[in-house]
């Protein structure tokens, strides 16, 4: 049976800017992937009505999806209605145990912006939410306890909401996806036109490939890359649970920390001395 890895974006395009160049490497190792907007895009338009574009841009998205060979997923609620709430988090946990991951990609609690960051919280809650039989939500599918690991991506700003800096501690070789990329992004026609109209002519395509390169550069290993940071184990699996760079094995590796490992070391040894 295949491993399975969902990338839970928040707006259409998203997960192109931030993602899709690991959910293709995963896909090539032998994964199913599955792509999933929290929003629709409603408010990514200064010319389309509020049905017109949400229409729009769920086409769009599924081209895109289709592209990459993932499964796609329809979005939960409308652009700036993603709100850490009961009702979005259950409708999250039904699809987190209908597909069962083994990854889950998602933003981080350091976005720029707020639809980013609840999209980040409601997929790790999600996850940890996974195998609770009483949450109250659809039960549509079983609960689960397989082990999840959450990885979140880097923000679209580079920095976070304060300007600091995010540094990645995984970089994931996505140089030979870059074409696929950018043809899954230019699936997004209406953000071409209002990107083009608030940044300047293919702003879009233009801001991917320095993402890419950016990201490449920093890894001093590959010509282009994404990041990543890995979400605690805690409630979700093993310490040492860390498919993303296991999996991918050459394609991806994680920065050495030595204060951290010294960290861990010490935190196992007294755990020892106590439980041994």
């Amino acid at each position: 049976m295949s491993k399975v890895a969902i990338a839970v974006s928040c707006h259409p395009d998203d997960d192109e800017f931030m993602m899709a160049g690991t959910l293709l490497r995963l896909k090539e190792a032998g994964y199913e992937i599955h792509y999933l907007n929290v929003a629709n895009g409603s408010l990514g338009t200064a010319e389309h009505t509020y049905e017109d574009i949400v229409r729009i841009r769920r086409e769009e998205s599924i081209a895109a999806a289709k592209m990459a060979g993932a499964i796609y997923h329809e979005s939960l609620c409308d652009d700036l209605e993603v709100f850490y709430n009961y009702e979005t988090l259950g409708k999250l946990v039904e699809i987190m145990r209908e597909v069962n991951p083994d990854i889950v990609l998602t933003h981080g609690p350091y976005d720029y912006m707020e639809d980013h960051v609840n999209t980040g919280r409601l997929a790790v809650s999600a996850a940890f939410c996974r195998g609770m039989r009483n949450y109250k939500c659809g039960q549509k599918f079983p609960p689960t306890l397989k082990e999840v690991a959450v990885y979140h991506s880097m923000p679209h700003s580079l920095t976070d909401s304060l300007r600091k800096p995010v540094v990645p501690e995984i970089y994931v070789d996505i140089t030979p996806f870059m074409e696929t990329k950018k043809a899954m992004l230019a699936c997004h026609q209406s953000q071409k036109v209002w990107l083009d109209q608030s940044q300047g002519n293919d702003a879009y395509i233009k801001e991917l490939v320095f993402r890419g390169k950016f990201y490449g550069q920093m890894s001093k290993k590959f010509d282009f890359a994404e990041g990543w940071i890995r979400h605690s184990d805690v409630g979700f699996g093993a310490e040492n649970f860390n498919p993303l760079v296991d999996d991918l094995k050459d394609n991806a590796f994680m920065v050495a920390n030595p204060e951290r490992e010294a960290w861990s070391k010490l935190a196992q040894d007294i755990k020892d001395s106590i439980f041994e």
